[in-house]
């Protein structure tokens, strides 16, 4: 269906607070389709809800009236490289935190702790966080490596990458700016040595942690011209959740090949299932799913 000069208004006008009509089956079928096409995500139908509420919320921004010519506009108007990230950070869900998962940060910490301290020596240590939405993970690991090295009287040699398909999220996760209460429940003495106090209430990572951390706007989908390799800690929580099965085991087999010898990777509990990744070698844990890439493919 062509969209109208009413359709795409950019005035919302008296139907902007209107309720809009529900989403058809064909329609739904659609936007899945271009959702899991261009970044993997299996959009299942009880989420059509989820997706008809932030869509509505973006076409209002616009005035735009009709889920049709919202998707046309997405895919084919002279801004659509624009309006599909807007729309791709509005349905990614970044719920995310320092320190997200205790016993998966002991596990990385455990990990380097226990490496030999000549090779910690003679080259950094190199983690990289998937999905890491808007910093707070990629930011949890470089003080986490940070208090490893203070452990082990090393100096700092690390450096943390921070991917997300998100431009908005790595925008924000650069800038190093939280607001005080996501700070709730931290240990006060990493507070301390980690944040300073910032304007509005908010606090902001130090520069010698910050200078450890890059960031870096990548597809999953996209992950074999990924340019990092040779990684040794790669954590990947929460991310896989949102993909059908043979497309994770698709981004695990990926992201194994860009471990070195030894590395680990680090997934959440129940991402991956009856499955054992080739190459490497499960972490014995009951609340950590983590695996080791073994020092030869043929091992």
């Amino acid at each position: 269906m062509a969209a109208t000069r009413n359709d795409l208004s950019t005035a919302p006008g008296s139907w902007s607070m209107r309720r809009l009509p529900d989403m058809d089956e064909a329609q739904f079928d659609q936007w899945q389709t271009l959702l899991e096409h261009r970044t993997g995500i299996s959009l299942a139908p009880e989420r059509k809800s989820f997706l008809e509420t932030n869509l509505g919320i973006r076409m209002r921004e616009i005035g735009c009236s009709s889920y049709q010519a919202y998707y046309e506009k997405v895919v084919s108007s002279p801004d659509a490289v624009v309006e599909w990230s807007t729309l791709v950070d509005r349905l990614t869900v970044q719920e995310t935190r320092f320190f997200r998962d205790p016993d998966a940060f002991k596990l990385v910490a455990d990990y380097i702790l226990t490496r030999p301290r000549e090779v910690l020596k003679q080259r950094p240590l190199e983690a990289w966080s998937v999905g890491c939405s808007t910093g707070e993970e990629p930011y949890t690991l470089a003080m986490l490596l940070n208090e490893s090295m203070n452990q082990l009287e090393l100096p700092p040699l690390f450096g943390i990458t921070g991917s997300d398909i998100s431009k908005p999220a790595i925008d924000k996760a650069q800038r190093g700016l939280f607001n005080a209460r996501k700070l709730l429940g931290m240990d006060e003495a990493l507070k301390t040595r980690y944040f300073r106090p910032a304007e509005r209430n908010s606090v902001e990572i130090v520069e010698r942690i910050r200078e450890r951390v890059c960031f870096t706007r990548l597809n999953v989908l996209d992950l074999k011209h990924a340019p990092m390799h040779g990684m040794n800690i790669i954590y990947c929580q929460n991310l896989l959740i949102y993909f059908r099965r043979w497309r994770r085991r698709e981004i695990v087999k990926r992201l194994a090949e860009r471990l070195a010898p030894g590395g680990l990777l680090v997934l959440g509990q129940g991402e991956l299932t009856d499955w054992q990744p080739p190459g490497l070698q499960r972490v014995p844990s009951e609340n950590v799913l983590a695996w080791i890439r073994r020092q030869s493919d043929e091992e």
